[in-house]
């Protein structure tokens, strides 16, 4: 039940952050990346809005906003995992992902500063 809550969540914010973009392919980009987040479990850890196991994803994209290869650098934590980063907790690797999922969602969470 509580990842339905999270997926509403980050549905709602993320066609929020989009709203503005009036660009069909800028909502699509979105959707695709909001559906492989589900689809690879990264909400089981991850919310969009707040702190879950993991940071929430608008404080990572905000963290890595002014960061000028921040989509090549988090499609490698996402891919590689990583310690320490935001806490404690470890990111695994996510071995599951091909290299073009990884970047797709690295794009994505960089849209939701």
């Amino acid at each position: 039940m509580k990842s339905m809550s999270y997926a509403a969540v980050a549905a709602a914010v993320m066609l929020g952050a989009i709203s503005s973009a009036s660009s069909p392919a800028a909502h699509a980009e979105a959707a695709a990346g909001l559906a492989l987040a589900q689809q690879q479990n990264c909400m089981s850890c991850h919310s969009v809005t707040r702190s879950f196991m993991g940071p929430a994803l608008h404080e990572v994209a905000a963290k890595y906003a002014g960061r000028e290869d921040a989509a090549i650098y988090l499609k490698h934590k996402i891919l590689d995992g990583s310690t320490g980063v935001w806490g404690p907790v470890p990111m695994p690797a996510n071995t599951q992902l091909t290299p073009d999922q990884a970047a797709t969602l690295a794009a994505w969470v960089l849209t939701l500063k």
